[in-house]
Formats: C-alpha cells, structure tokens, sequence
C-alpha cells in the first residue's frame, strides 16, 4: 500500500536463475554449445555444395553411353553418334563443373566419339573386293555388348539371396539334462584285464587231476548274486583265482554271457582306469 498521491515505483527485475536466458516469451530454435539460441545467426555461411544432389549416378562412361542409348531406344549396332555424342558432352560440361578429377575418364571417351563421327564423316578407305569398309563404330559397340551383358550377369547375382542381407542363419539352443557318460570299455582294455587276473591265478594254481563239471549258466548265477545291492563291482572282484583256471574260464565266459544278454553293464570311468561290472537297469 501507498500514499494517496505518492509515486508507485517499479520493482527491478529478478535476476535469472540457473544461468537461464531473460528471453522467456520465445521459443529457442536451438541450443549452442548448451546455450539457447532464438535468432538465427547472419553470419552463418553454408558451401554451395553442400545441399547439391545429384539425381542419377553413373558407374563409368560405357554406364553413361549405355544409359543414353537405351533412354532413347536406339538401336545399339546403328548408333546416331551426333545425337549421343551431344548428350554425352552436356552430362559431361555438367560434371566438369564440379568434379574435374571425376570428369578424366568421361572426357576421354568423348573424344573417342568425336573421333568416331569425324571418322564416319570421312569417305570409307578402299578394302579388297567383296570386302565391305570397316564400321568405325564397331569397337564401340563391342565394348557396349560386352559391358551390358557384364552389368546384367552382375544384376542377377545381386538377385541371389545372401547371407547376412537377406537370410539370417538360424540359431536354437537346446539345454538338456546332462548326465555322466562314461567311455566305453574297449576290446583291448578288457583283454588286458583278462591277462592280469589269469597271470595272477598262474601263482596259485595246485596241479589237480580231476574231472569237474562247469556249468555257465551256473556261474552267471553267481556272478548276478555277487552284483545284486551292489552299484559296482570291480572287474576282478568277481573272480575267485584260488578255485584254479577252469573256473575263472567258466566265470569269464558267464560274465561275457551276461553282457551279450544286457544284463550287466561293463564300464570305465576313463582311459586306463580299473573296469568296473553292474546290473543293467532297463528304464520302461
């Protein structure tokens, strides 16, 4: 509240917080360098090439003759050089403006048409007879043939599907259980395990005359007793060296019986390790 009759005087300006502009009624354009920027800047200075597009691209001259002849259905054997060579030389001052270093190659093939038309303007050189005047623009146009048929073999291989543009291979990863499979019990490791039990039971033998009655079917018996409650049993385990060598024949044949039947699984937890006899257990 005032005086009645005093001045009211302004309040100042509070100052900005945060580094923020005083500008708060506009909408910055941009920021620069994290500054807002409301005005564009008159000094800006653009390269006139910079917004330059070029509507079509050419991979060589041959691409450039070839183009124009084909925009203008001309028939490729019977070429108009003064119409072509025109138009050649207008794509060419265009580029030469820009690029000179890009325009080398093109300059050279327009002097090989202007050669090609003052040549055509010249009378025909005297052949042999029966022989018809060579055609100036032959080369060129074997050069045309040849490119064309290059550009469309390199189209139709473009049409090929690719790995990595337009398949993908295809990845799964299946986790499965993994149980413990121990290596199989080779033929050899087993003959060896065979030769140190018949050498040790060669140590204790008795020399017996006698006649005794095997019977395999008998020792397989045995052999399934000697595994039932039992997870392994070691290879020589079930052996008894002191009963002589018939019976640990018998017995090893009964075992052999025994694995040929899958009812005991013979198994090696690695190379060279002792060789251990299970039952087999059939899953339904």
């Amino acid at each position: 509240m005032t005086r009645s009759g005093a001045a009211t005087l302004p309040e100042p300006p509070a100052p900005a917080l945060g580094g923020m502009p005083e500008v708060i009624d506009q909408v910055a354009l941009a920021r620069l360098y994290g500054e807002p920027l409301f005005a564009m800047p008159t000094d800006l200075y653009i390269p006139p090439d910079a917004l330059e597009v070029f509507l079509e691209a050419f991979e060589g001259p041959l691409d450039l003759l070839l183009y124009l002849i084909r925009k203008q259905n001309f028939n490729i054997l019977d070429i108009p050089m003064a119409g072509v060579t025109r138009q050649y030389l207008v794509y060419v001052d265009e580029i030469r403006s820009r690029n000179l270093e890009l325009a080398a190659e093109y300059l050279l093939m327009a002097a090989m048409l202007i050669e090609i038309k003052s040549r055509m303007l010249l009378p025909p050189r005297k052949t042999a007879e029966g022989q018809e005047p060579e055609d100036p623009r032959a080369e060129l146009v074997r050069r045309l043939l040849e490119y064309e048929q290059m550009k469309a073999a390199a189209f139709r291989l473009n049409e090929v599907p690719q790995m990595g543009r337009d398949v993908l291979r295809a990845q799964v990863y299946i986790e499965q259980s993994l149980q413990p499979r121990f290596p199989d019990v080779d033929v050899v490791d087993l003959q060896e395990a065979w030769r140190d039990i018949v050498k040790r039971a060669r140590l204790v033998q008795h020399h017996k005359i006698s006649r005794e009655a095997l019977s395999v079917r008998e020792h397989m018996s045995i052999v399934l007793r000697k595994l039932q409650g039992r997870k392994f049993v070691e290879f020589e385990q079930l052996f008894d060296v002191a009963r002589g060598m018939p019976v640990l024949i018998v017995t090893f044949i009964a075992l052999l019986e025994l694995a040929k039947e899958a009812l005991v699984e013979v198994t090696q937890a690695e190379a060279f390790a002792p060789i251990y006899v299970r039952l087999a257990y059939t899953t339904a």
